[in-house]
């Protein structure tokens, strides 16, 4: 698998609670904060482990065999350092397409995912 992007933030949730949001993000007691885009999938996850990874297949049909790796580790201050890693076992895409992917996990995941949870 060849990494073409990757990103760390700190969410401010306890890992076990964003391991729960990344594993069951439709689930009916969380906020919606997963809102995909007309060109865009829902997820499968392909491998988690509670709670400090997750795997998931490719949001966009157009490279259905990426992927996208978390990796959780709590903070001092119980907070989550997330951080997501994109995979591919093909050809890595363009800078253009990269730098389009990666905005998007960031809004997904630092935006939306970190409003959900009330900050």
């Amino acid at each position: 698998m060849i990494e073409f992007g990757s990103r760390s933030r700190r969410l401010p949730a306890p890992p076990h609670i964003v391991w729960e949001s990344l594993t069951r993000p439709r689930r009916p007691q969380s906020r919606p904060w997963l809102i995909l885009l007309s060109d865009e999938v829902e997820p499968t996850v392909l491998a988690a482990e509670n709670p400090h990874r997750v795997v998931w297949s490719s949001l966009w049909p157009t490279r259905p065999d990426d992927q996208i790796h978390f990796h959780l580790t709590s903070t001092d201050s119980a907070e989550t350092l997330l951080n997501f890693t994109l995979l591919t076992p093909a050809e890595p895409p363009d800078q253009s397409k990269t730098g389009h992917l990666r905005r998007r996990l960031n809004h997904l995941l630092f935006a939306n995912l970190r409003f959900s949870y009330g900050q």
